[in-house]
């Protein structure tokens, strides 16, 4: 029978269902299932789990197995017109399991998730939609398998970018648990599988894939329910209860180049939660983070203003409105009321917005039971602390206790702080420390059952307190250490954890960017590369120029929130912002507000060290040196970056604005970098 544009075979204890690019077999007699694309990729032997009790159930451990047609219904919603059809496991005395699936028009990827149904309520904090285990041989088959054997890569993506975690490719074989997404790809081709969570609004999904051999998937299991170090918590997954209960739903797709399988993973996730929108301009300016940290005063935020204003404002290092950012970091709090009201009335006075900084949901005492500010002393801090089973305040994370999103005093405590910035005349927050209020644990709402569905409500209340419709004005939402998802509460999300200037800390972020590029534009309208030191941040030593504009460029390509961090009362800081952001033509690049994407991406814990952007029929290339005391010439394959170069190239450096031809047919151009060096390369068509 056929649906659509979708053929439908029932028989034979098999039911297909195939589109021009995918097909799904449920196998009737055993319950697993197999997924085929059109372009030779496959996954099989697949099947669902659900944690029931002790126990541990398995939908190919069932004995009835079944698709019912009259079930299988069109649909047409965000994702465009598919078709939507169930393979159910049914088993005496245990939950019916129900595999639900999505699948659409032309599309490489299909959505699916799991529902359990009992005759009684009853609860659980692992689902899983979706899993395969072998010991020999290989659930994963790539596509043109005919090809010379590749080695295998699937990504380490993290739950959130605190304590300096690092994104990786892993090589197989190996045993990786990612967070929320991953890849699985052949490293030359590209060829691969991108599978992840696109709904997180209960749980926190964690994803296993191992090998044992090389060339050999043999594990797979995407499951919700993910709590451990990574997730920061130290209580297992909250247990979702009802009689029916559904786990996130979870993207599979086969792509020719993994790289446009996470974009592609991204722009799914935005149809579902769209990144918060901004209309505003590539956020620029400063903050002080970096340059002073705990010595901040009114003095150096003054003083940067003035310098920005006098020498950078008019001269290309401003927003679309020819504005800039001048922003507070922690310790902001240190200044008398008078001077903050003071300092922001001198940034406004320059043309420019004052940011601020905030931790919503972390409580930096020491002793639980002080008051909390506003309530006249009758709400303690214990009382609005995520609680563990025996009632006790969960244990800090980076030096505070975790605040319960769902508390009501909590709450207004958030609305009363956002309100004042509002009142003061802030126009950028800078909101920090955020997984603190997604940790599993007891909360005030009884009917909040999982840290992800607490973060929602607190993220929620933010976003709303501070929307342009409440307060009058645009207002920008920057997330420093956060969870990557969920989104669509925020403009920007820092993609790294704290990156100053040295060449380390450029290679540090641009891991980030190395295997999160895509975020940029799909959860969240900017990534954020982190304050942008020039010369020297208050921690660290001097850099040398090389590492100074190289971590420049970095936050150049990310997409981009570019914030500087120096100290501009330091002459060589001030120098170096004056002789580069007023070059034109990088700061164009950066207005573009689009993230280069990695050339290759076998960098391991590493970041990749070259990078590219498609503009028409021109490319931009960055090509990194991480090495602090030598030289090296790179390698830049045109036709991995993905350059025609059958009529010839002309390369053109941004910086120094030399140009260089390439003849016809050149496969490669070769790129000498100093120590610590880096460079914007144009290709233009001859």
């Amino acid at each position: 029978m056929e649906i659509g544009t979708f053929k439908i075979e029932y028989g034979q204890g098999e039911f297909i269902v195939a589109n021009e690019v995918i097909q799904a077999t449920a196998n009737l007699a055993s319950g697993e299932l197999t997924l085929r694309w059109s372009s030779g990729e496959a996954l099989s032997g697949l099947y669902a789990e659900a944690r029931y009790g002790l126990a541990q159930l398995r939908s190919t451990y069932y004995s009835k197995h079944l698709v019912h047609e009259a079930k299988i219904q069109p649909i047409e919603d965000g994702f465009g017109r598919g078709l939507r059809w169930s393979f159910e496991h049914e088993e005496l005395g245990k939950p019916t399991l129900r595999q639900h699936f999505r699948i659409y028009e032309q599309l490489p990827y299909l959505l699916t998730e799991l529902e359990a149904e009992s005759e009684f309520e009853w609860e659980t904090n692992e689902l899983t939609p979706l899993a395969a285990y072998l010991n020999d041989g290989s659930i994963a088959e790539f596509g043109d398998s005919a090809g010379p054997v590749e080695e295998i890569r699937t990504l380490f993506i993290p739950f959130d970018n605190d304590k300096w975690v690092r994104f990786a490719s892993h090589a197989i074989p190996c045993s990786v648990q990612s967070y929320e997404t991953t890849a699985i790809y052949r490293s030359q081709s590209r060829n691969g599988f991108v599978i992840g969570s696109v709904t997180h609004d209960s749980w926190k999904t964690g994803i296993v894939v191992e090998g044992t051999f090389a060339e050999a998937v043999g594990r797979l299991r995407v499951f919700g329910g993910a709590a451990d170090m990574q997730t920061r918590d130290t209580l297992a997954h909250g247990a979702l209860r009802g009689k029916i209960i559904v786990s996130p739903t979870i993207f599979v797709g086969a792509f020719a180049d993994y790289r446009d399988g996470l974009e592609q993973y991204g722009k799914a996730n935005a149809v579902l939660t769209p990144a918060l929108p901004w209309d505003g301009g590539i956020p620029m300016g400063w903050n002080s983070w970096s340059a002073v940290m705990s010595k901040l005063d009114y003095d150096v935020y003054t003083h940067t203003s003035d310098f920005f204003a006098k020498e950078l404002q008019q001269n290309g290092f401003a927003d679309d409105n020819d504005s800039l950012y001048v922003n507070f970091d922690a310790f902001w709090n240190s200044l008398p009321e008078e001077q903050l009201k003071d300092a922001v009335r001198r940034v406004k006075a320059n043309g420019q917005k004052p940011g601020i900084y905030y931790t919503p949901f972390a409580f930096w005492g020491s002793d639980p039971d002080s008051p909390v500010e506003g309530t006249d002393g009758l709400v303690l801090y214990r009382d609005i602390l995520i609680k563990d089973q025996a009632g006790r305040p969960l244990p800090k994370l980076d030096g505070a206790f975790p605040i319960d999103p769902t508390h009501p005093e909590a709450q207004e405590r958030i609305k009363r702080s956002l309100d004042s910035f509002v009142e003061l005349g802030f126009d950028y927050v800078k909101l920090d420390f955020l997984t603190h209020g997604a940790m599993e644990g007891i909360f005030h709402e009884e009917s909040v059952r999982t840290g992800i569905q607490a973060y929602n409500i607190g993220m929620a209340l933010v976003r709303d307190t501070l929307a342009r419709e409440r307060v009058g004005r645009p207002f920008l939402i920057n997330l420093s250490i956060a969870p990557l998802f969920p989104h669509g509460y925020a403009h920007s999300r820092r993609v790294s954890c704290d990156a100053f200037g040295t060449i380390n800390d450029t290679e540090y972020m641009l891991n980030a960017l190395t295997y999160g590029w895509w975020i940029n534009d799909n959860l969240y309208r900017f990534n954020d590369p982190d304050h942008v030191v020039l010369y020297k941040s208050d921690n660290q030593r001097a850099t040398s120029e090389h590492e100074g504009r190289s971590r420049l460029n970095s936050g150049v390509i990310s997409g981009t929130s570019l914030l500087l961090g120096d100290d501009y009362r330091v002459e060589e800081a001030a120098r170096r912002a004056k002789a580069w952001m007023t070059n034109k033509e990088i700061m164009a690049l950066a207005k573009r507000g689009e993230t280069f994407r990695p050339v290759e991406g076998v960098s391991g814990t590493k970041g990749e060290d070259l990078f590219s952007l498609s503009a028409g029929e021109d490319v931009y290339v960055a090509a990194f040196n991480f090495d602090n005391e030598n030289e090296t010439v790179k390698s830049a394959s045109f036709a991995r970056i993905g350059i025609d170069s059958s009529k010839g190239i002309i390369v053109r450096d941004l910086w120094s604005g030399q140009e260089q031809r390439v003849e016809a047919g050149a496969l490669e151009y070769m790129i000498e970098l100093s120590a610590s060096e880096s460079k914007l390369l144009q290709f233009v068509q001859a």
